[in-house]
């Protein structure tokens, strides 16, 4: 198989047909059906490496800074090795039927965006890499987030109508859901925070050169907005004395949810920030 054959199309599939036969599970129980989605998970894993380290090598730049494409098939990439990861320290707690559509999300989206270099990397090769890592981190952390906040709600309205767990639906208890939950978020606010003041700098540093950035552009302006609304999420977790679970639960799937349609909005629309190159 040649390098610059494998498409997004290849590791999309894949993690569609595992997906299925997750679902597949609550029709019946099945090893073989479960190895075989672990399986068609792993091809999409390796499907999707080598698209993003071919695309590495036609732009000369990691995928993190090579468009935003590869930016967001980034996010994708994550969240399918933190699943298969999941999968290695214990089979039975179902994340699939959770991560994989996430992971489907974010690949379909990437068809939609800008597959271009951004010439504006040139500005500073080593701060766009430390801005982009701090970003990529810190908004994975917040997605990660949602995903546990909604296991919870679900493991929340099991146990509140005393329903028997399904055998394809093992979850971890409320307690370490709500932990893992907490801990998300008071790590992905310090990166996401690192990543405004990197972009700030880079802004600046960009106003001598042929293509400065403005800050006052719809990239800006939603970037901010998701770092207040998670710093919102930050502070209310850190001085809320009777913060139920469930309520922590359903502000992080708000915010998340907000993250996430304000981050493709970003990249759909945005054309004058370090992030984009043109409209599209």
């Amino acid at each position: 198989m040649q390098l610059q054959n494998v498409t997004i199309l290849c590791f999309f599939a894949s993690y569609a047909g595992a997906l299925i036969l997750e679902l597949t599970q609550f029709l019946r129980q099945s090893r073989t059906l479960l190895w075989s989605s672990i399986g068609l998970t792993v091809a999409g894993l390796f499907a999707q490496t080598i698209y993003l380290v071919e695309r590495s090598r036609q732009t000369d730049l990691p995928p993190l800074l090579a468009s935003t494409q590869d930016w967001v098939l980034v996010f994708a990439w994550l969240a399918i090795a933190f699943y298969l990861g999941i999968k290695t320290w214990d089979r039975s707690l179902s994340m699939g039927i959770f991560v994989l559509p996430l992971a489907l999300l974010l690949v379909a989206s990437s068809h939609f965006v800008s597959d271009q270099p951004n010439p504006r990397v040139e500005i500073s090769y080593q701060w766009s890499m430390v801005h982009a890592s701090f970003w990529i981190f810190g908004i994975f952390g917040v997605l990660l987030a949602l995903v546990i906040s909604v296991m919870y709600l679900l493991q929340h309205n099991r146990l509140k109508h005393k329903k028997a767990e399904l055998p394809a639906l093992h979850l971890l208890s409320l307690e370490r859901l709500n932990r893992i939950n907490w801990w998300l978020i008071v790590t992905s606010v310090p990166l996401l925070t690192l990543g405004m003041i990197t972009g700030l700098w880079m802004s600046y540093l960009s106003a001598g050169s042929e293509q400065p950035v403005s800050l006052i552009n719809v990239a800006f302006v939603a970037n901010a907005l998701i770092w207040i609304a998670m710093t919102l999420l930050f502070g209310w977790l850190l001085v809320a004395k009777n913060a139920t679970g469930r309520l922590v639960a359903w502000r992080t799937v708000l915010a998340c949810l907000f993250l996430l349609a304000t981050l493709l909005t970003i990249k759909f629309l945005s054309a004058d920030s370090i992030h984009a190159r043109e409209l599209i």
